[in-house]
């Protein structure tokens, strides 16, 4: 039966660059554990994984430059090449190349002509070293110089399931034949069962091989990693075999096979085969030797945008459920208990639903935080500075939607901290800290948020330069007072640098605004805390997913709106010698002594009927850029978790309001964005001297 590979295609892609993602991860470790064989055997698999696959998909770019740099990783595995760094950063190097032919095959375009360049420097490096330039003469004789051959008896035993996994004994078979002579391979059919009984989908038969090679042990082993779930393999020297026993003559109730059998051993395959890849819906499964029994999935892959439906079908299912938890809280107690008893399981089971639903979408942090060792240690090497990466709490997960769109953020404050924060050796040593530094990237959950931290030992923030560097600039007047957070906030201006010079990494003040506005748009925050000559410290406090807010629901006039949690520091009901007028700066709202801007809701967004007089509202805190402001409410309905609608693509885009979501009584509330707030005040000036003058 033919089969089409070409569905598999895409699946193949994405596992090679999770294959890609390994290798980088493996192979800066090799560069400071270089002694660790289980490392060493992982970092070897990563490449012989997308080798094997994309041969046998036709990659064949792919399949011989990965073959380049498993040959180097072969000759460290046994010990005939070390992990130096010039080893290792010729093999990251590689591992960049090769990512791009895995993107060439995707778009289906040209292998980059560095490719060919590099694989000749693998070879060059993976080739046995012989003094002075005449190893090239010597070449043909290279590959019969090293130790003397042996004959391993390999006695294969496929699972039943083996065949449905997608794997091919007699691939298997060419990959050994790969690795020397099949002096002889028997083939074990006992327990084939009648042909009324037999199921073509379940492998009956075993071999048993007797193969002539220099290879390991370990390198036959190999041959069967991929089908280790579903096969065994037993390997053991067969006592008295040798190149003789080629063409012996078979028993009468076996079968004979050696190489140049064409059907079982093509002659012009290449590359290691590996089983077919899972379909684009995948579910992993094993074969227990132990018991002979398949073992289902412990996971599944899902189309993302599936995922994205069920989650805005349970959006719906949490509106409705609040419809009628409103409705029957109207209704009387006495008459309807049991009618109550119903919604409040079904508000139970539907928050459990949601939660769960919602978890499909979540990943680690750690598929992230992947990234950032291999950049540190490019960027370092660079700027001439030691720097080590502490990644801590990798396990916390995260909405892949805020995952994808933290990358780029993320990669701006590690850089910052490699770049600026970090001094380098000579100033270290001055201020008698060691040579090389650390930055620390973490990610923990705190309340119902979670919070990524990037912290540096470096020089930390000098106060005094950023505010002399914004009064030169003009965004900060000279005579204007600035906390130490407010000072540290003004490197998240647009254009804002306080480097001396342009270099490829940094200066020219692009970056840290589009932290701040990327962070943001995520409904989150982002600090800084700074200690001069001990480091800094940037915190971004973020919601767990981008579908379901944490908010307050909040009334002005008849209107409803619910504004992010996340933003609100407390509430309270001033007196009226809280609430004074400024001249040049309009209404203020006293808070511990502090005077902080107030700002009327109801001004802001055009609502009649709201509550004029302060003393009879509330005013909330909320915090932004460091700097906190009050805004004025006519009352507080209470915390809510509510669906986020977008907005603009059901209407336009409205400033100071960053989506919508349907409450209980099906009435829509617009949800609320704090900065957005900030441009209609600072826009239409609505302070207390508006107030007064009408």
């Amino acid at each position: 039966m033919q089969i089409d590979l070409t569905r598999f295609r895409d699946v193949f892609l994405e596992e090679a660059v999770e294959h890609l993602e390994a290798l980088e991860a493996g192979l800066l470790r090799l560069e400071r554990e270089a002694g660790d064989t289980g490392l060493l055997d992982q970092v070897f698999r990563a490449a012989h994984s997308i080798k094997g696959s994309a041969g046998m998909f036709g990659f064949t770019d792919v399949a011989r430059f990965t073959h380049g740099m498993e040959t180097l990783l072969d000759r460290v595995r046994d010990g005939r090449t070390h992990a130096t760094p010039a080893v290792v950063d010729l093999l990251l190097r590689a591992r960049d190349v090769l990512a791009q032919l895995v993107d060439a095959a995707r778009r289906e375009g040209e292998a980059p002509a560095e490719a060919w360049t590099l694989l000749a420097e693998l070879e060059r490096a993976g080739a046995p070293a012989l003094e002075g330039d005449a190893w090239g003469l010597f070449e043909p004789l290279i590959e019969t110089a090293g130790a003397a051959a042996a004959t391993w008896r390999v006695s294969i035993r496929p699972g039943p399931e083996m065949l449905r996994a997608g794997a091919d004994p007699l691939l298997l078979l060419r990959d050994l034949a790969e690795l020397g002579t099949l002096a002889q391979v028997t083939l074990d059919d006992s327990a084939l069962p009648d042909l009324d009984a037999l199921d073509p989908e379940r492998c009956c038969l075993s071999w048993h091989v007797d193969l002539e090679t220099e290879a390991s042990p370990a390198a036959i082993r190999e041959v069967f990693g991929f089908v280790e779930d579903v096969c065994a393999v037993e390997i053991e020297e067969a006592r008295g075999a040798g190149r003789g026993a080629r063409g012996a003559p078979a028993s009468p109730d076996t079968a004979s096979l050696d190489r140049s059998h064409d059907d079982a051993v093509p002659p012009d395959a290449r590359a290691p085969r590996t089983p077919h890849p899972a379909p684009p819906v995948e579910r992993r499964s094993g074969y227990d030797r132990r018991t002979g029994q398949h073992i289902d999935a412990t996971s599944i892959r899902v189309a993302t945008e599936k995922v994205d439906d069920l989650i805005n079908l349970v959006g719906e299912l949490v509106i409705s459920q609040s419809m009628v938890t409103q409705l029957v809280a109207g209704l009387d107690a006495a008459q309807h208990a049991q009618l109550e008893e119903a919604v409040a399981t079904l508000e139970r089971n539907v928050r459990d639903l949601q939660e769960r639903v919602m978890s499909i979408r979540m990943l680690p942090v750690g598929h992230l935080f992947a990234r950032f060792p291999r950049m540190v240690r490019d960027t370092a090497a660079a700027l001439g500075k030691q720097v080590a990466l502490e990644l801590v709490g990798e396990e916390t997960e995260l909405d892949k939607g805020v995952i994808e769109r933290l990358g780029d953020p993320l990669t701006h404050l590690v850089r910052n901290a490699v770049d600026h924060g970090i001094e380098d050796a000579a100033a270290r040593r001055a201020a008698c800290k060691p040579e090389q530094a650390v930055v620390r990237l973490a990610a923990f959950h705190e309340g119902g948020s979670v919070i990524i931290e990037i912290a540096d030992d470096g020089k930390g923030l000098d106060a005094e330069r950023i505010r002399a560097k914004a009064v030169a600039q003009g965004l900060v007047a000279e005579d204007e007072v600035l906390t130490i957070e407010q000072t540290h906030q003004l490197i998240f201006r647009a254009g804002f640098s306080t480097a001396e010079q342009v270099s490829d990494l940094s200066g020219r003040g692009v970056g840290l605004d589009v932290v701040r506005r990327n962070v943001e748009s995520l409904n989150g925050t982002v600090s800084i805390t700074s200690t001069p000559g001990a480091g800094t410290t940037f915190r971004i406090k973020l919601p767990l997913t981008l579908a379901i807010l944490d908010g307050m629901q909040l009334r002005v006039g008849a209107q409803v709106y619910v504004l992010p949690l996340l933003a609100i520091v407390e509430s309270f009901r001033p007196t009226p010698a809280d609430v004074k007028t400024v001249l040049g700066a309009g209404e203020v709202v006293m808070v511990r002594g502090e005077a902080l801007p107030l700002h009327r809701l109801h001004a802001l967004l055009g609502v009649s009927g709201a509550e004029m007089d302060p003393t009879r509202g509330l005013v909330l805190v909320l915090e932004r850029d460091g700097a906190r402001v009050g805004l004025l409410v006519d009352e507080l309905l209470g915390q809510a978790q509510v669906v986020i609608k977008s907005l603009e693509s059901n209407f336009r885009r409205v400033e100071g309001v960053t989506g919508a979501t349907i409450m209980g009584d099906g009435r829509v509330a617009l949800i609320l964005d704090v900065d957005g707030l900030a441009r209609l005040a600072a826009a239409t000036s609505t302070s207390i001297t508006g107030q007064a003058a009408a």
